[in-house]
């Protein structure tokens, strides 16, 4: 019986050794004849080297670069400077059921129009700015047939 193990022991250490043997043939083949030898070149058939697009990665920072968000800078108190009343903006106020505000220089059409909804409670119809000589701007509001003009700028308080 302890022929037989030995046999065994025997077989097995040489299967293992035939192995090591066949990987480290296979190693040497590789590192002389070299592992990308069978790599074809892609044809370009432009002149031109286009960078071809890869993956990117939205930010993430490890923390926020501010440490608190900046208030809006262009509410509405700051938006609408003041309301006009010279002869041709009352004209205006009486004939065409329109407003007329000295605006920030800054402000857009649409902050006017949201200015004047949060401050007056009016709806604003059309909004037509222009920048004066003085270099102010100025804005008409037009208000929609539901609210009057007239007696907007008495609860503003310039008539």
């Amino acid at each position: 019986m302890a022929t037989t193990k030995t046999a065994k022991g025997k077989t097995a250490a040489t299967s293992k050794a035939g192995a090591k043997d066949a990987k480290a043939k296979a190693a040497k083949k590789a590192v002389l004849q070299g592992v990308n030898s069978h790599a074809q070149r892609k044809p370009r058939f432009s002149v031109t080297f286009r960078r071809p697009k890869t993956l990117r990665l939205a930010r993430n920072p490890k923390y926020p670069r501010k440490s608190i968000p900046h208030v809006p800078r262009m509410d509405e108190y700051r938006t609408i400077v003041s309301p006009l009343n010279t002869e041709s903006a009352m004209k205006k106020i009486e004939e065409h059921n329109t407003l007329v505000f000295l605006v920030d220089i800054r402000s857009n059409k649409r902050q006017i129009k949201d200015a004047v909804k949060k401050l007056y409670d009016v709806q604003a119809a059309k909004i037509n700015t222009l920048i004066r000589p003085d270099g102010k701007k100025k804005a008409y509001v037009r208000l929609t047939s539901d609210h009057d003009a007239l007696d907007v700028a008495n609860k503003i308080g310039f008539i």
